[in-house]
């Protein structure tokens, strides 16, 4: 079982910047692929970003390429989202994902999910 918290929204003019955190506890083994998934009001749950924490690789979706970069600690417990040149159209709340494998960034693919963080941008 895994279990995530997310921390670190609120609220910020555009162009500022904030960091998003994950705390990550439970099977590493299930949280080999993790993910930042966001959701405004009225519209579907979109995908953000992504990390093969096992080797490192990061994935963006193309909405916040360069503007936003998701990392993890030495020890895979904490997932962290930067969002740097922040837009009024990036608020939504914020959830972390784990899944055990990384075969798609499809969020019905991911079993763990967090509680979210809320990110307005004014």
């Amino acid at each position: 079982h895994v279990q995530l918290v997310e921390s670190g929204g609120g609220s910020v003019q555009a162009g500022g910047s904030l960091r998003l955190s994950c705390a990550a506890s439970g099977s590493t083994n299930s949280r080999n692929c993790m993910a930042w998934f966001r959701q405004a009001p009225g519209k579907a749950r979109e995908w953000v970003a992504g990390i093969v924490t096992g080797g490192g690789s990061t994935y963006y979706a193309d909405s916040v390429k360069g503007r936003f970069t998701i990392s993890q600690d030495n020890a895979r417990n904490t997932l962290y989202l930067q969002m740097n040149s922040l837009k009024p159209e990036d608020t939504a709340m914020y959830y972390c994902a784990a899944r055990p494998d990384c075969r798609n960034w499809y969020a019905l693919g991911f079993p763990y999910w967090g509680q979210g963080t809320q990110v307005t941008v004014s």
